[in-house]
């Protein structure tokens, strides 16, 4: 088994575990369940690895551990936890009773929640955060929230995803209220995740910004390297050995993001989307989206349009 791996979703990371995965439908980026229910063998300690999706553990009853770079956490019952794709983690569990297991990805929160999702959400930018214990009201008030989530996911109605998306919004709103109403993530840890956290939130602002029509020109890394006075090798450098991936990858996912979001949710022409992303040609275009999705963006639009 390989020492550390990148996983771009929880099917793929199960797979690699060699979990079961009939629980999971991870066609829009999202799942949810109760761990109890996946069969682990306890004491039961995964493999290193970094996902490439959020996820959220709301603990009635279990404990465990997970580990991110030299951090451990213990997770105890009636603990809300959460991360977000970013550094290597390991997880062992202990006791499995009764904790639900949310995981989303990027595109679904830009699809069925909104555009401008950090800026309403700033915490889901968190590199590190420590399990919360929170109070027996506050549980049972996500427990009822996460549950009608469940209860949708499992059902076959039309809005499905709408609904879940609203749901989770909910649900995101009370835990920012309730565990991080003050937060800022500019200010946490130390000169490197600042680093990180400030180019996550530009290439955020930028790519919000072209879609608005503000900006015409795509961003290089130069400009993220200008916009913090930095020299371009070393904010790559930062980039890279903070988050495993270099800031070309970064880039390039984002605009995959947001070529997906313009073709489900808008009704303007694949050529003016290719130039809308700083392609030059729609030939060019086609073939990024083609490598990363297996289809091409016209195929990718009839499909999914909504």
């Amino acid at each position: 088994m390989r020492k550390n791996f990148e996983s771009k979703s929880l099917l793929e990371l199960y797979q690699y575990l060699h979990l079961p995965v009939d629980l999971l439908d991870v066609t829009e980026g999202f799942t949810i369940f109760n761990l109890k229910d996946v069969g682990f063998t306890l004491p039961y300690q995964s493999a290193s690895y970094r996902p490439n999706f959020f996820s959220f553990l709301f603990v009635k009853e279990g404990s465990g551990e997970y580990t991110i770079d030299e951090l451990t956490f213990e997770v105890k019952p009636h603990s809300v936890y959460f991360t977000n794709p970013s550094n290597y983690r390991t997880f062992s569990w202990t006791h499995i009773e009764d904790i639900c297991l949310i995981t989303f990805d990027e595109a679904f929160l830009k699809n069925y929640i909104n555009k401008e999702i950090y800026d309403n959400f700033p915490f889901l930018l968190t590199e590190t955060v420590k399990p919360q214990v929170v109070s027996d009201a506050f549980f049972q008030s996500v427990e009822g929230i996460y549950k009608q989530i469940q209860q949708e996911y499992l059902g076959k109605a039309e809005a499905k995803y709408p609904i879940i998306g609203h749901l989770l919004a909910i649900l995101l709103y009370r835990i920012k209220e309730h565990i991080w109403q003050d937060y800022n993530p500019i200010y946490e840890g130390n000169r490197s995740s600042q680093i990180v956290i400030s180019f996550k939130r530009l290439l955020e602002k930028h790519y919000r910004d072209l879609n608005n029509g503000n900006v015409e020109v795509v961003f290089k890394v130069q400009d993220y390297a200008d916009a913090q006075h930095l020299h371009p090798n070393y904010l790559s450098n930062v980039i890279k050995s903070k988050t495993g991936k270099p800031i070309v990858t970064w880039i390039a996912e984002k605009t995959l993001v947001e070529a997906k979001t313009l073709l489900q949710r808008s009704t303007i022409s694949i050529k003016e989307i290719t130039y809308k992303l700083g392609f030059s040609e729609t030939a060019h275009f086609s073939n990024f989206f083609k490598k990363h999705t297996g289809t091409s963006p016209v195929q990718y639009r009839k499909a999914h349009l909504l």
